[in-house]
């Protein structure tokens, strides 16, 4: 339609209603072909142009596509594994693998916070050969240390009645400490209740705790510690490692920790089970911890409330 005449003469209403409607036949039965133009104008006034607003380009979920990646590489190791990664300064908060394993000596840290919490609810302190014991438990991972902690809190009714106010909902306590089954992001919601200011442990329980993770003997700082770079500035660990009896004596290696660096404070847990050597289930911890994090790191930082 070109523009309207201004001729002596022009359309009535009715006219120029019914010309609408003719011509508004005539386009239907063109089809596809026609182009529909705005008029240059109207009764002397510049016609306002529509012009398409340009569609956005959705924001890349990038976490998305690191998980995927994450689990691809988990899958691929052909290894039974799983990994728990929370960042208490951003948003990042992930889990690859729900399946339970066996403990083996991370359940000490667990004891030790259970401990903790039994006396903290009677008013009491650690005595000192408790304070020893405890030392030993984690620092050296000694086995005797962590038997006679575990049967001061009550032994499985304790541990069970401390996991629920430690947060704790897919750890089963066992007779045998070391035989407690649990689940990646379990340990990754104890790590948090033993760093949270607002959690259930007391500010002096927690820095206990830590402070033990932090001292971990040299030969036993393998795992979440191959993860740390250049920039960490605080590392935190406690593995646990033991030969399967119902699996063909395979080794069962586990490893919690924290790693603290600029931007970043990273809850972080592995287990793995199904190794013909220890030597094999500390480089693949070693290995997924390593990628993991290095995925993670190249997000870019979503800051918490």
């Amino acid at each position: 339609m070109g523009k309207r005449s201004r001729q002596g003469g022009g359309l009535s209403r009715r006219q120029a209603l019914a010309s609408g409607v003719v011509a508004a036949a005539g386009l239907a039965a063109l089809g596809a072909g026609v182009v529909l133009r705005q008029p240059d104008a109207v009764d002397g006034f510049a016609a306002a142009k529509d012009t398409p607003s340009p569609t956005p380009s959705p924001t890349p979920d990038y976490f998305a596509e690191a998980k995927t990646r994450i689990e691809a590489y988990v899958t691929q190791t052909g290894g039974r594994i799983a990994i728990g990664v929370r960042d208490l300064l951003t948003t990042t908060d992930l889990t690859v693998g729900t399946r339970r394993f066996q403990t083996a000596s991370i359940v000490k840290v667990d004891i030790l916070s259970s401990l903790l919490l039994r006396l903290q609810d009677q008013g009491k302190q650690l005595t000192a050969s408790d304070r020893e014991r405890a030392r030993k438990m984690i620092v050296i991972s000694d086995n005797d240390s962590a038997t006679a902690l575990f049967n001061k809190i009550g032994g499985v009714s304790g541990l069970t009645a401390a996991n629920k106010k430690l947060g704790l909902t897919e750890t089963k306590p066992d007779v045998h400490w070391g035989m407690t089954s649990t689940t990646a992001a379990d340990q990754i919601r104890l790590l948090e209740t033993i760093t949270a200011e607002d959690g259930p442990l007391e500010a002096s329980n927690r820095e206990l705790i830590l402070d033990l993770m932090s001292q971990v003997d040299s030969e036993q700082r393998w795992g979440i510690p191959a993860a740390a770079t250049a920039a960490t500035t605080d590392v935190f660990v406690k593995n646990g490692w033991v030969q399967d009896d119902a699996n063909k004596l395979r080794w069962q290696v586990n490893s919690i920790g924290r790693l603290v660096e600029p931007g970043h404070d990273w809850l972080i847990a592995v287990l793995s089970d199904d190794h013909v050597k220890q030597t094999d289930g500390i480089k693949l911890v070693e290995q997924v911890a390593k990628y993991t994090l290095g995925e993670l790191r190249t997000l870019p930082p979503v800051a918490l409330p």
